[in-house]
């Protein structure tokens, strides 16, 4: 059995929200909050936790309008994602995160807690355990 984890990521203008799996890939836990500082810092970022997590694999939420058309951010996280697969190897898949974020409001919400950062995690965390409940 493959015990590479797997990352998700929540990429926005502001911040990326990141979560990562178990070394099994069966749970997604938020992580952190990468604060943006423009892309090579940002890669710079995410290329150290995939380097210090052994991750195998990273699960990036790609926004879609309601009716699933790409838009705008869309464009934008592609080409963020180009660009980070010319700095690591790791195979990266797209996940539609449609409604990611307010779930992940809603939990929070649900927990007693409420942040407008801690979501971005959050959202992470519940796009990349959906593609691992479709993967398990």
């Amino acid at each position: 059995m493959d015990t590479a984890r797997s990352l998700g990521l929540d990429i926005g203008d502001k911040r990326i929200g990141v979560a990562l799996s178990d070394p099994l890939g069966i749970l997604a836990s938020p992580l952190n909050i990468i604060e943006s500082r423009g892309t090579p810092a940002d890669l710079d970022a995410i290329a150290d936790i995939v380097a210090r997590n052994e991750v195998g694999q990273i699960i990036v939420g790609l926004p879609r309008s309601m009716d699933g058309r790409e838009g705008p951010q869309s464009r934008k996280v592609r080409a963020f994602v180009e660009e980070m697969q010319k700095e690591t190897e790791v195979p990266v898949v797209f996940r539609d995160e449609r409604l990611s974020t307010v779930a992940a409001r809603r939990r929070l919400r649900e927990a007693g807690r409420s942040s407008r950062t801690g979501d971005d995690a959050v959202a992470a965390a519940i796009v990349l355990q959906g593609y691992l409940d479709e993967s398990f």
